[in-house]
């Protein structure tokens, strides 16, 4: 079997299996060990660190998969690359720290290119934390940016497998802006200059929820993953973790404006099925998420935790009939 008939996520999922079965445990004094908290299947790993607990996170942008080398503002991949590891960092309730870029080169890349690829990577920092403290530069056939980056936090662990039936399941903010900028990269229509601007901005400079991430876990949130393969995708990734079902209701979903206006007729799939929204999806009790949502201007109740097979997650009307949903989400290795 190729992986691409396997899938990205049960690649994931294998790998953890061997990992358990086949793997050393760690070999330390005990005056050094690190219990690990958190291993394969959160958004970031995770271990105790005297009264902290710190995260460890990495991602991947590659070109011709998450960028255009020819088109893209190095300064843009920059931040992305950045924005993506915040925003694991985020989903865990911690404060980013320090950060490794590996740069992959071929030998034509102009330096002033990788100049400005740092300069997005410097300013995407300078704004929600974290330092760059190393890394690694190798030449290859195609370019990539991997960042490795750690966080640390005082509170408790935001994590995927702490949902409860009798959850509400809220979202940070709206949805579907991130895959409308990639299409209308791909298939440009006109539009007005302010909704272009909004579409280019979710897809090409997305915001990590840091400030958010950290409001959920001091109000008292558990549960919590961010957003970046799909809105559907990642609750059923979540469910799977708490071993539970979910349901949402459509009408409640957040469409970001500047999505409908420029794709009427799939603002919806969009915002369902689309990725790379960087938004925090929380579950808690019904009446904390209330006062929760309520501290955040743009976050919307969505739907509730409910019992079912683990994973399962139904998209409903408001009279209750079920929406049918294609299958969607980002998976790296599936063929198309």
């Amino acid at each position: 079997m190729q992986v691409s008939a396997l899938g990205e996520f049960p690649l994931i999922e294998r790998l953890a299996r061997l990992v358990q079965r086949e793997g050393c445990p760690l070999s330390l004094p005990d005056h050094l060990a690190t219990p690990l908290l958190v291993g394969i299947g959160d958004d970031a790993a995770a271990w105790q660190a005297g009264s902290l607990v710190q995260v460890f996170t990495t991602d991947t942008l590659v070109d011709g998969v998450h960028f255009r080398f020819a088109h893209a503002s190095p300064w843009e991949v920059g931040w992305k690359a950045m924005a993506v590891n915040l925003s694991d960092v985020s989903a865990m309730g911690a404060l980013p720290q320090y950060a490794l870029v590996t740069l992959g080169l071929p030998p034509d890349v102009p330096v002033a290119w990788v100049d400005d690829l740092y300069r997005g990577m410097l300013s995407a920092l300078s704004r929600y934390g974290g330092v760059i403290a190393g890394g690694d530069i190798v030449r290859s056939p195609m370019l990539f940016i991997t960042v490795a980056m750690t966080g640390v936090t005082d509170l408790p662990l935001l994590l995927r497998s702490t949902a409860r039936s009798g959850d509400a399941i809220a979202v940070t903010g709206p949805l579907g802006a991130s895959a409308g900028g990639l299409r209308l990269q791909e298939h440009p229509i006109p539009l007005p200059a302010e909704v272009r601007s909004a579409l280019h901005e979710a897809h090409f400079l997305p915001k990590p929820r840091v400030a958010e991430g950290r409001l959920l876990a001091r109000e008292g949130i558990r549960c919590a993953i961010d957003i970046s393969d799909g809105l559907v995708d990642d609750l059923r990734k979540l469910c799977q973790a708490s071993g539970i079902s979910a349901q949402i209701t459509l009408a409640r979903v957040p469409v970001h404006p500047a999505v409908r206006q420029a794709f009427p007729q799939d603002a919806y799939v969009l915002a369902l099925s689309g990725g790379e929204d960087y938004e925090l999806l929380f579950t808690g009790p019904p009446t904390l998420v209330e006062r929760v949502v309520a501290l955040l201007p743009s976050a919307s109740l969505i739907g509730r935790v409910v019992e079912g097979p683990a994973g399962e997650v139904q998209v409903l009307t408001e009279s209750g009939e079920e929406v049918p949903v294609a299958l969607g989400g980002w998976d790296h290795l599936r063929r198309p």
